[in-house]
């Protein structure tokens, strides 16, 4: 029988990737303010994201994540914000054309600033300072003060992530985002055949609703593409913020996160009996795991067991991030032990984290042939397996940045001095991004088109 629960009870439990803090009782003095802090969200919308979960798990939706590797201080500005929740618009309205089911919207936005490290030191000529863990944990300059945890931080990064919510929410639901608006989130520094592509997807939509019309159904469509369903995600990582946003719901009185609707478990913190999946285990928002090459089908089938007893469907996603060159090694194998288990989860894809190449520049980067490799792949081997190619989980911007190589852009080694920006690591851009649905978006007109499942994309 599982050890009883509290938002607190991770604290006895093996920890990695946590900060030193210096000053504890600065640290406990934040805590305790946070804990008096309106939540971030709600109990009801992580409820309603589960449920949209639960329709991705049993093959009835596909789930689109993404956005900031990790949110920055420096980098917060409206034009930002509403021109990567643009772009996750677009994404969203070809995925639902070609498939033909919902999409459910899940941005790494609002929260996500705090970053696994390898190590947790870097050293540079001779001189040793902590690692840059994030805006929320300490500062990305090269120095002593920068590189000092403050507990301080959480505070700016909490006031952050509530204006950027406050935003997003305006725009999903004040007009910004209704479907006669589509072609505005075509933004101008798409590459051109891709800005063409995604208007001739907007012609198709136009004259759908123009022949609704005619049957007076106007108003019925209007009340169901006028607004979307739009909810925050982030690592969850830094657990004395995660645990200061913990609230008792008043209707169930289950626990809830209260920092977004949806948290996961990185594959640096997945260790069973470790305090991140402690913590996750007893609040009841859904949960991803991120599943390496160095995960095994038994550790993972121990993982759905604490995490998700009832077994209950959009309660767990498991975003598999192997790498081009080792997702036909390790995915099959995974896959196959849940399907002997029985168990509901969503498969999701993230072919960023296993594709980064540090070049002689300095500089990492993300190869977009690469990522493209690892996605066909993906809905390959859940081709071959017979099971669901639920999601696609991205690091990406609205912004015109030059982070990734490659891509339609055709951006070369030389093109990343341009305009790279990421606080952690190199992020998609806007065109990149779209590039990437549109991939996903002929997998899966083509098997609508067969009329078999998603599951069996080429």
């Amino acid at each position: 029988m599982a050890a009883s629960w509290t938002p607190q009870s991770w604290r006895s439990k093996p920890i990695r990737q946590v900060p030193t803090y210096p000053d504890q009782a600065a640290l406990e003095a934040v805590e305790a303010r946070l804990r008096t802090h309106p939540p971030l969200v709600f109990a009801g919308e992580a409820r309603n994201l589960l449920s949209g979960l639960g329709d991705v798990a049993l093959g009835n939706a596909f789930l689109l994540q993404g956005g900031d590797c990790a949110e920055s201080f420096a980098e917060f500005a409206a034009n930002n914000i509403r021109d990567t929740f643009c772009v996750f618009l677009a994404m969203a309205t070809v995925l639902t054309f070609a498939g033909g089911k919902p999409v459910v919207k899940v941005g790494r936005i609002a929260g996500q600033f705090a970053k696994p490290r390898s190590d947790d030191f870097e050293t540079r000529d001779g001189v040793t300072l902590p690692s840059y863990r994030g805006d929320n944990i300490n500062g990305g300059d090269f120095t002593a003060e920068e590189r000092t945890p403050d507990p301080e931080r959480m505070m700016r990064a909490y006031y952050q992530a509530a204006a950027t919510a406050n935003l997003v929410r305006a725009f999903a639901t004040g007009g910004y985002a209704d479907l006669s608006r589509a072609r505005h989130w075509n933004l101008d520094h798409h590459h051109p055949d891709l800005g063409r592509r995604y208007n001739e997807v907007v012609d198709k939509i136009d004259e759908g609703v123009g022949f609704m019309r005619t049957f007076s159904l106007e108003d019925a469509v209007r009340q169901q593409t006028s607004r979307v369903d739009y909810y925050f995600s982030h690592e969850a990582l830094l657990l004395p913020y995660e645990e200061a946003l913990t609230r008792q719901d008043s209707i169930t009185g289950s626990h809830y996160a209260t920092s977004g609707h949806m948290l996961w478990i990185g594959d640096r913190t997945r260790q069973i009996d470790g305090a991140h999946v402690e913590y996750c285990r007893g609040i009841k928002n859904p949960i991803g795991i991120k599943c390496g090459p160095s995960l095994s089908e038994e550790e993972l089938i121990k993982l759905l067991a604490i995490l998700n007893p009832s077994n209950t469907p959009g309660r767990i996603t498991l975003i598999a991030r192997f790498g081009s060159d080792k997702i036909a090694q390790h995915l099959p194998r995974l896959i196959r032990a849940v399907e002997r288990e029985g168990a509901h989860v969503i498969w999701s894809c993230d072919p960023m984290h296993g594709n980064t190449l540090k070049l002689q520049s300095g500089y990492k980067t993300r190869p977009v042939d690469r990522v493209l490799d690892e996605i066909r792949s993906f809905f390959a081997i859940h081709r071959a397996e017979g099971t669901y190619a639920g999601g696609i989980h991205l690091e990406m911007t609205g912004q015109d940045v030059t982070e990734c190589t490659g891509g339609a852009q055709a951006l070369k080694e030389i093109d990343l001095f341009d305009r790279y920006r990421t606080a952690c690591d190199p992020r998609l851009n806007a065109s990149q991004a779209l590039e990437i649905a549109f991939l996903i978006a002929d997998t899966l007109r083509a098997e609508r088109q067969k009329g078999e499942p998603i599951a069996a994309s080429a």
